[in-house]
């Protein structure tokens, strides 16, 4: 038997005439930039949310680009952040002349550990980028009340994170700003490329709109350096539909986790769910020594998987600059070396569930 990682046909079958019906009537609309469609389901997201703003832009990286465009990071700033995470959370801080300052991460999370932030502030520090792992909350009150303290900003990358909550309230949406990704992978997925950025902030909300579209008030008029990001009309109307599905989808990829986490918690570490925390599993990261040998194993047994992330960014080649060297963040680099993410999708069968449990198992047993 073969179970994919993720299986996007099977995830679109059941939903496929609406997703058609949605991208027809966009086509014969003849608006496909920054139409009603987006107008739409900005506010839609947002009201699902609780935020009161939502701006849609061209992918999660220009997300996380924009929002730090829009506190006004200067060339010399500094941005603290997890070394354990896509490269694009440090990459944007990089690209925009500041630098990224790297702190580890908790253990039994993986997500930046908020008791090593405040060491590592300087007067340069002008914010923070906590990352929501694999679909769970960092500890982002403790984060937010470090950040006030010093004044300084809080971007959450909630790319992983779309529905998750934190003591009741959705991941995103307490901070400065939160980043969304709508990649296909991701648990509410476009069909291409796509992106939102969520603020509380009128004034902020106002400039996110501005800088999606060169930095124009208004038509061919420039207030500030700009991009060119801005959500496509036809994945904003399917978005719209897959959005009232995700509570659904979340809710599934929890009773797999659920699943694998019973029969597995003997043989492997499995993921710790946060006080607090409603996970959404966007990955479920198991982490063992044996994560090499175990993965070409399933690999044989036709279960497909992935390692999120093998090499953390301090020690990325990229990087090097930055001065940082192996062992400086012993959690992240351990993890590197023994996390490994198995199939989860809304669309799994039990047989393919069993048959990703059972290969596990017998592995740990021969």
């Amino acid at each position: 038997m073969k179970v994919p990682l993720i299986d996007l046909v099977r995830h679109h079958k059941p939903i496929l005439d609406e997703l058609n019906e949605a991208a027809q009537k966009v086509i014969a609309s003849g608006r496909y930039i920054l139409g009603p469609e987006v107008k739409a389901f900005e506010e839609e997201l947002a009201q699902y949310l609780g935020a009161k703003h939502v701006v849609g832009v061209g992918n999660g990286t220009d997300a996380l680009r924009l929002a730090i465009e829009a506190i006004r990071l200067k060339p010399g700033d500094e941005v603290i952040t997890t070394p354990f995470t896509f490269v694009a959370t440090a990459e944007i801080i990089a690209v925009a002349c500041a630098k990224p300052v790297f702190v580890d991460v908790e253990d039994d999370t993986l997500n930046i550990n908020p008791d090593l932030i405040e060491d590592a502030i300087t007067e340069r520090t002008k914010a923070i980028i906590p990352v929501h792992l694999f679909g769970q909350g960092a500890k982002i009150e403790k984060i937010n009340d470090i950040a006030k303290k010093h004044g300084i900003a809080v971007i959450e990358d909630t790319a992983q994170g779309i529905g998750a909550e934190r003591h009741g309230k959705k991941l995103g949406t307490t901070g400065t700003m939160g980043t969304l990704s709508f990649f296909p992978t991701k648990n509410l997925s476009a069909l291409g490329d796509a992106g939102a950025v969520i603020t509380n902030d009128d004034d902020l909300a106002h400039m996110l709109v501005t800088l999606r579209i060169h930095g124009a008030e208004a038509k061919y008029h420039h207030v500030r350096l700009g991009f060119n990001s801005r959500l496509d009309e036809i994945q904003a109307a399917l978005l719209r539909v897959k959005l009232r599905h995700i509570d659904e989808w979340n809710r599934r990829r929890r009773e797999i986790a659920a699943v694998y986490t019973d029969a597995l918690k003997d043989y492997v570490r499995t993921p710790v769910v946060d006080e607090g925390n409603v996970h959404i599993f966007h990955q479920y990261t198991i982490r063992t020594e044996r994560r090499d040998e175990l993965r070409e194993y399933l690999g044989n047994k036709g279960i497909a998987t992935a390692i999120h992330y093998p090499v953390p960014l301090h020690m990325q080649p990229v990087f090097q600059s930055l001065g940082y060297k192996e062992g400086m963040f012993p959690i992240a680099e351990k993890a590197a070396r023994e996390v490994l993410s198995l199939p989860v999708f809304p669309e799994m069968t039990e047989e393919e569930i069993d048959h990703v449990i059972n290969s596990i198992i017998e592995f740990f047993k021969k």
